[in-house]
């Protein structure tokens, strides 16, 4: 194909009865033309209406047969820009980039965090006594600082606690489903442990019944329990306190002796 021809070759025409100059190239055309027959023999058909859709590699300018598109194959040239998507790099780093980008945002707001517990002190103690059974019975009414270091809201599912003295456990409670903290929040809450002070320790009552003296302290040690549940992970944190408490008149002031600590229990 990459030679130029020079020379003419000298045919005869028959139709017309003169000579006619041709160039081989001209000769391949013909029979190209020949063997595949008349181009325009065949009727141009244009396919319009609701029975067509457009033909999607003709730039809009060309319509096939509806029901087709699954039959008919389009070639589409090497060189077309469907085939080489621009800043391909550009949306695939911005893709990473958004995915690193929210991934730490989650970890940092979902990142679990302590919950931090403060007992206070005593609130108020009410005493009565019994004279028959020797008994002295307190309501000891305790105060509690929740502190919710997380992003999150914490629920307060439950509250132990007990009294004891002379390492005996005079008194018990149970709260259950206190509140609900909010996100980087804290909240004060009161608890009461009913106690008795009986049987075998029966000689306190002649102390806490004494005239002679006004106030009637004994030492006793608070033990709490919190249970925290946030996203179905439960975690427990421990208190212990020891105080001082009147057990010959009604107090309202909060006392304290030591300051507290705080002891982690997760629970699985």
């Amino acid at each position: 194909m990459g030679k130029s021809f020079s020379h003419l070759v000298k045919q005869t025409g028959h139709d017309e009865g003169q000579d006619t100059l041709t160039s081989p190239l001209e000769e391949d055309s013909q029979t190209e033309d020949s063997k595949g027959g008349d181009v325009s023999q065949f009727p141009y058909v244009e396919f319009t209406g609701r029975d067509s859709v457009t033909c999607a590699t003709c730039q809009g300018t060309g319509r096939i047969p509806r029901g087709q598109e699954n039959q008919l194959v389009a070639l589409i040239p090497y060189s077309d820009q469907r085939l080489r998507p621009r800043r391909t790099k550009l949306y695939v780093t911005a893709s990473v980039v958004v995915c690193l980008l929210l991934s730490s945002l989650a970890v940092f707001f979902l990142f679990p965090r302590s919950i931090d517990v403060s007992y206070v002190g005593v609130k108020s103690v009410y005493v009565s006594s019994d004279r028959e059974k020797h008994s002295v019975y307190l309501n000891i009414t305790n105060t509690l600082n929740i502190t919710n270091n997380n992003y999150y809201s914490v629920e307060v599912a439950n509250i132990t606690a007990q009294v004891q003295f002379v390492k005996t456990v005079i008194g018990k409670s149970r709260i259950s489903n206190t509140t609900t903290i909010r996100p980087l929040d804290m909240k004060q809450i009161d608890y009461m442990v009913p106690t008795i002070i009986a049987d075998e320790m029966s000689y306190m009552y002649d102390y806490c019944t004494l005239q002679t003296i006004k106030v009637h302290n004994i030492v006793v040690m608070m033990q709490v329990t919190v249970t925290t549940v946030y996203f179905g992970h439960a975690e427990q944190v421990s208190q212990e306190m020891y105080q001082y408490v009147d057990c010959g008149g009604n107090t309202t002031a909060i006392s304290r002796m030591t300051k507290p600590f705080s002891i982690p229990h997760p629970v699985v």
